[in-house]
């Protein structure tokens, strides 16, 4: 199967013309704040995806009190 983004099979080459673009067009004195800006926004969201798991965890485990607490209160009600 192919990914999404086959058509971007990119060598050496392209890639560092694509790099001489970007140095031409934000100058090398914008460079290191564009790349820090970047780090700073891949480590957000990868702290944002890993406070969801916390999330989904929680919810999946007070789902399963939920659970236990009606299958428990079900079976009090049967012996009554």
């Amino acid at each position: 199967m192919l990914s999404n983004f086959a058509f971007l099979d990119l060598g050496t080459p392209e890639l560092i013309i694509i790099l001489a673009i970007v140095l031409l067009l934000f100058g090398g004195k914008k460079l290191p704040e564009i790349s820090k800006a970047i780090g700073d926004s891949i480590s957000e969201l990868r702290k944002a995806a890993s406070g969801a798991d916390d999330l989904h965890k929680e919810v999946k485990k007070q789902v399963g009190d939920v659970k236990a607490e009606i299958t428990g209160q079900a079976a009090a009600n049967k012996n009554v």
